[in-house]
């Protein structure tokens, strides 16, 4: 199951319309910034609540959008770089609207791109791992701090926490070590103790 990134969608389109000779272009820009705008709205709502407005108010203009594109192609050599950029989106519909009818799946998948871009930025100081299971260790350790971050949860913090308890820490209660999950267990601990 993939979903489509729609900044990527957009990007093509926009370089056409920025040069200005490409009023489909500009339309189709103009289109999915309403798209964009709507979605800004709903940004922090639960996956339920973005779920209903998206079907609601944004699934009608998705539709708008794709069934404008497929008039529009049809009238255009599927040469042009218009067309193309439109085919970009019609050629995987179902990728493109899948964010409508689940509110867990974002717009866009810059959120993901960001947290890749510092696996790219450290490539070449991990050369230096020591072995491949130096290697996967780090790539593990990244991934723990990255989960962390995204969870609003203090790496460091976290970390100390979870080394310095898992030994002790019931099989059964492990998931209460997980970042998304430790902040809670963590603050209860704390008022329990006061």
């Amino acid at each position: 199951m993939s979903a489509g990134c729609w900044a990527h969608a957009r990007r093509g389109l926009f370089r056409l319309a920025e040069l200005g000779r490409a009023p489909l272009a500009v339309e189709a820009v103009r289109r999915i910034d309403a798209i964009f705008e709507a979605e800004r709205a709903i940004n922090g709502a639960t996956p339920a609540q973005r779920r209903a407005v998206r079907q609601e108010s944004i699934a009608p203009m998705v539709d708008g959008l794709l069934a404008w594109m497929r008039e529009s192609c049809a009238r255009l050599s599927k040469k042009t770089p218009v067309a193309a950029a439109m085919a970009y989106i019609l050629r995987r519909p179902e990728s493109f609207t899948r964010f409508l009818s689940d509110g867990r799946i974002c717009l866009t998948n810059n959120a993901a791109e960001r947290a890749l871009r510092g696996i790219a930025l450290g490539r070449k100081a991990w050369l230096f791992a020591g072995s491949d299971r130096g290697g996967q260790r780090a790539a593990d350790m990244y991934s723990l701090i990255v989960t962390a971050k995204l969870n609003d949860v203090d790496p460091q913090a976290w970390l100390a926490d979870v080394l310095a308890r898992i030994n002790d820490q019931p099989v059964s209660r492990l998931h209460e070590l997980l970042p998304w999950n430790w902040k809670n267990t963590r603050h209860a601990n704390h008022t329990q103790v006061a």
